[in-house]
C-alpha cells in the first residue's frame, strides 16, 4: 500500500461510517485506545505485517445526556424496587416470588431474595420480549406462538394464535441450513429411519457408530489438523474439556468478553485464571510477561502451562478475535492458545473454514481448535481438533467423552451433510454461494444502518450485528414494536452487557434476501421517526416519563 498511515487510518474510519466522541476520539476495538494506539493497529494491517488484509473495528463512545438519562432510568427503577419490596413484606403488594417459608426462618437460607432483586423488579417489567415459543422451522422466516399476560409478565397464556412469516434475525443460522427440505433434511430423514433417533450410551460402551468416526475424520479434513473428536453439547464441550486441558499450577488467560462456557470450564479446572481487556494485545502481553517473571504465587515456580482462551467472533459485540496477533504472542511467550470458533467457523473465510482461513494463517499455529455445530451446520453438538496425541488424550479423559450419551444419528447426518455441502464434496456449489451470500448479507446490512444513523458494533465482516438502544425502556419496547411488524430480533441489556450499553443483536443468515433485509431496515426507521410512535420518544426522557411503570405489581 502507498497511502501513508495517517491517511489511511482516516480512510479506515470513513468506510465503518464512525462517528467521533464528544472529545473527538473514536472507541476503536481495544475500547480505551486513542488515535496513538490505532495507528499503529491500522499501519500493521494496512502494510501486511501481520494481517494479508485490512482489520476494521470500532466502538462508538456512548454520548453523555444517552449515559446519563440510562444511569438515571436505572436508579430510578432500583428505588421503586426497593419500595415494591418494603409494599410486598407488608403484604400491600401481592407476592409472586420464591419466599423461604415461615416455619424455616431459623434454617440456613436456601432462596437468597436480595439475588433476585433484578429479576424481579426490572427484568419482569420486560420479560415478554424473551423466551417466545416458535412453532416452525428456524429459517429466514418462522411461525411465532402468541401469548399474552394479564399479571405485568409474571405469567403467559396462549392466545391459540399463531403469527405466520415472522423475518429470523436472531437464529444463528448463518448459512440457512436450519430447513426442513433439501438435502440435508432429507439425509437426517434416511438415518432416522435406518438408526432411531438416540444411541443410548456413550462413545466408550456401545455408542460408537461408523457414522461418529466418519465425522471426526470429516471435521479433521475441514479444519486443517490431525485429529478431532466430536461431542453432543457446544457447552460442554468448552466446560468439560478445558478441565482436562488444564490444572492446578496452570495459567489461564481469558479475555473478558468470552462465553460462560469458557469462563465455566476454566473455574472447574481449578487453574489460576487473569483476565486480560477485550481483544487488547497490550493487556494480553503484559499478562504473559509477568507469568513468565513471577511465576507462581508464593513458590515462584514456573507456571506448568500457560493457557490463552479467545473466541472467533464474539457474540455480544460483533467483534473478530485479532487472531495474528496473538499467535505472536503466544510464539514469543511459548504459551498454547484455545480458540473457540463457536460463531466463525463456517461464517468467516472463502470456504467456511473460520477465522484462521479468513486471517490466512496456519491451522497448526492454534493447538485447540474448538467450534460448534449449532450455528452454522445448522444440527447442535460441537467439536475439538487439534494433534492426534491431544485428541487421544482427551478421549481418555474428557468427562463430555467418557459420560455423555453420543450425538444423536439424524444430527451426526445433517453435520455431515452440510459439512460435505460447504467443502463442495457433494458435487455442488451451494455450499460456496451461501458462503458468498451470506458475506454480500453482513456487508449490505451493516451499511445500511449505519447509513440510516444507527450506532453498530463490532467488524464489518461479522454477521453478528449489535444496534446500540442504551435506555432500559428501549430494551422492551424495540423487541416489541418489530414483533409488531412481523420482525423477530433479541434484545439484551444489563448483566448481560454494560449497564449502559443495551443493545439489540442481529444475526444475518445466508437465508435471508435482500428485499427481507430492506423491509427490516425500512421498519427499522420507521418505528424510531413515525410520529405515531410516542414510546421512544418517552423512552428518551425515560426517568420522567415511566415513574408509573413501576408501581404495577
Amino acid at each position: 500500500m502507498t497511502e501513508s498511515a495517517g491517511n489511511k487510518k482516516e480512510d479506515c474510519h470513513a468506510a465503518n461510517g464512525v462517528k467521533p466522541g464528544r472529545n473527538g476520539m473514536v472507541k476503536n476495538h481495544h475500547h480505551h485506545h486513542q488515535y496513538q494506539k490505532q495507528e499503529k493497529v491500522y499501519h500493521a494491517a494496512c502494510n501486511g505485517e501481520l494481517y494479508s488484509r485490512p482489520f476494521i473495528e470500532s466502538f462508538e463512545e456512548t454520548p453523555m445526556l444517552v449515559a446519563v438519562l440510562t444511569y438515571m432510568g436505572y436508579g430510578i427503577l432500583t428505588i421503586f424496587g426497593y419500595l415494591r419490596d418494603f409494599m410486598r413484606e407488608w403484604k400491600i403488594e401481592k407476592c409472586h416470588i420464591a419466599r423461604e417459608r415461615e416455619e424455616q426462618k431459623d434454617f440456613v437460607p436456601l432462596y437468597q431474595d436480595f439475588e433476585n432483586f433484578y429479576t424481579r423488579n426490572l427484568y419482569m417489567r420486560i420479560r415478554d420480549s424473551w423466551n417466545r415459543p416458535i412453532c416452525g422451522v428456524p429459517g429466514a422466516k418462522f411461525d411465532l406462538v402468541e401469548r399474552s399476560s394479564n399479571d405485568y409478565n409474571w405469567t403467559f397464556e396462549y392466545t391459540g394464535r399463531v403469527v405466520k412469516n415472522v423475518i429470523n434475525l436472531g437464529s444463528y443460522n448463518y448459512l440457512g441450513f436450519a430447513e426442513n427440505t433439501g438435502s440435508c433434511a432429507t439425509a437426517a430423514g434416511d438415518v432416522t429411519v435406518k438408526f432411531g433417533v438416540g444411541v443410548a450410551s456413550t462413545r466408550q460402551e456401545m455408542g460408537n457408530l461408523d457414522r461418529h468416526e466418519e465425522l471426526e475424520k470429516l471435521v479433521a479434513s475441514f479444519l486443517g489438523v490431525e485429529s478431532a473428536m466430536a461431542f453432543a453439547m457446544g457447552f460442554a464441550t468448552n466446560s468439560m474439556n478445558i478441565p482436562a486441558i488444564a490444572g492446578k499450577g496452570c495459567l489461564i488467560l481469558s479475555d473478558e468478553l468470552n462465553h460462560a462456557s469458557l469462563v465455566l470450564g476454566a473455574r472447574l479446572s481449578g487453574s489460576t485464571i487473569r483476565v486480560f481487556k477485550h481483544n487488547n494485545m497490550q493487556s494480553l502481553e503484559k499478562l504473559l510477561r509477568d507469568a513468565i517473571v513471577h511465576g507462581q504465587p508464593r513458590t515462584h515456580r514456573p507456571w506448568k502451562k500457560i493457557l490463552i482462551l479467545v473466541e472467533g467472533i464474539y457474540s455480544m459485540e460483533g467483534s473478530i478475535i485479532r487472531l495474528p496477533e496473538v499467535i505472536a504472542l503466544k510464539k514469543k511467550y511459548k504459551a498454547y492458545l484455545y480458540l473457540d470458533e463457536a460463531h466463525s467457523i463456517g461464517a468467516l473465510g472463502p470456504s467456511g473454514r473460520g477465522v484462521v482461513e479468513y486471517f490466512g494463517l496456519d491451522p497448526k499455529d492454534v493447538d485447540i481448535m474448538m467450534g460448534t455445530f449449532t450455528k452454522s451446520f445448522g444440527a447442535s453438538g460441537g467439536y475439538i481438533g487439534g494433534r492426534k496425541d491431544l485428541i487421544d488424550y482427551l478421549r481418555a479423559h474428557s468427562h463430555s467423552a467418557i459420560y455423555a450419551t453420543s450425538m444423536s444419528p439424524p444430527v451426526l447426518e445433517q453435520i455431515i451433510t452440510s459439512m460435505k455441502c460447504i467443502m463442495g464434496e457433494d458435487g455442488m456449489t451451494i455450499g460456496r454461494s451461501r458462503i458468498q451470500r451470506l458475506a454480500e448479507n453482513t456487508v449490505y446490512f451493516r451499511r445500511r444502518l449505519r447509513e440510516m444513523g444507527f450506532i453498530i458494533y463490532g467488524n464489518n465482516d461479522s454477521p453478528v450485528v449489535p444496534m446500540m438502544l442504551y435506555m432500559p425502556a428501549k430494551i422492551g419496547a424495540f423487541g416489541r414494536e418489530m414483533l409488531k411488524r412481523n420482525i423477530g430480533v433479541v434484545v439484551v441489556g444489563f448483566p448481560a452487557t454494560p449497564i449502559i450499553e443495551s443493545r439489540a443483536r442481529f444475526c444475518i443468515s445466508a437465508a435471508h434476501s435482500k428485499e427481507m433485509l430492506d423491509r427490516v431496515t425500512t421498519h427499522f426507521l420507521a418505528t424510531v421517526n413515525t410520529s405515531n410512535n410516542f414510546v421512544y420518544f418517552k423512552a428518551a426522557l425515560y426517568p420522567f416519563f415511566n415513574w408509573p411503570l413501576f408501581l404495577m405489581p
